[in-house]
């Protein structure tokens, strides 16, 4: 919480609309934080919070020339010039006609691009554009990679699975070079957590290959987030925490 003489702390969080990133925002608020959201989405009233409405900024991160305007738009939200935590969350996992895998041979140029534009490219640019109100605060920021980064996974498409082995290498790199500046860089990459978008099948996946035998819920993944972005982690810097009950192992 912040002190009674000082301002509250600052998120900004992409994909703030549903799941991961509902449970983020109600985490975060809980603890007092200002929230600001970025989504392709008007602001949702399914996910209301204090000041939620003055404080989202609807944009679509696929695309990237709307980016630079958008950046002006949160640094005129941020008065004092500092970000405390930006977390990238949102992402999109295009599919079949029919709800399947996207293969290499199934995907076309278009959806490369529009993923990687939305999963990778935007987070290195908002990383970039904000760099000095996040400086500022010695702020930290958080990418939400996948467990398909790093392994075939039976519902990820392969754009998506790409992508986010793209966005933890993006972490490292964002580590090794903002940690001078004193921002942490960090990701998590969840397994199957319980929300709208779970493919047919999840249920014998779960029993097949996730030691615990459950799914992970949005607030096990915020509770996580908030660590990260809290004093309790102020010397963890390039990390990737697995958050899946044991998917990976």
């Amino acid at each position: 919480m912040a002190l009674a003489n000082e301002p509250p702390r600052t998120l900004l969080l992409t994909g703030a609309s549903r799941g991961i990133g509902h449970a983020t925002v109600k985490r975060f608020g809980a603890a007092g934080w200002r929230v600001l959201t970025v989504s392709r989405h008007a602001f949702s009233e399914d996910c209301p919070w204090d000041g939620g409405k003055d404080n989202h900024i609807q944009l679509d991160l696929s695309d990237l020339d709307a980016l630079p305007d958008a950046i002006a738009m949160i640094r005129e939200k941020l008065p004092e010039g500092r970000l405390d935590a930006m977390v990238n969350n949102a992402a999109i996992s295009p599919k079949t006609s029919d709800g399947g895998r996207l293969g290499v041979l199934e995907t076309d140029l278009d959806v490369w691009r529009q993923v990687f534009a939305v999963n990778f490219f935007s987070v290195a640019l908002l990383g970039r554009g904000l760099i000095g109100e996040l400086t500022a605060a010695k702020g930290t920021i958080l990418n939400v990679t996948s467990i398909a980064g790093a392994r075939v996974h039976p519902f990820a498409g392969v754009a998506y699975a790409t992508s986010k082995a793209a966005l933890a290498a993006l972490t490292r790199e964002m580590a090794a070079e903002f940690g001078g500046r004193g921002v942490r860089v960090n990701a998590i990459a969840p397994g199957e957590i319980d929300t709208s978008i779970l493919s047919p099948g999840t249920a014998e996946l779960v029993e097949r290959e996730i030691p615990m035998r459950r799914l992970g819920t949005p607030e096990e993944v915020a509770a996580t987030i908030y660590f990260l972005c809290s004093g309790p982690a102020s010397y963890v810097n390039g990390a990737e925490i697995h958050i899946n009950g044991g998917q990976h192992v």
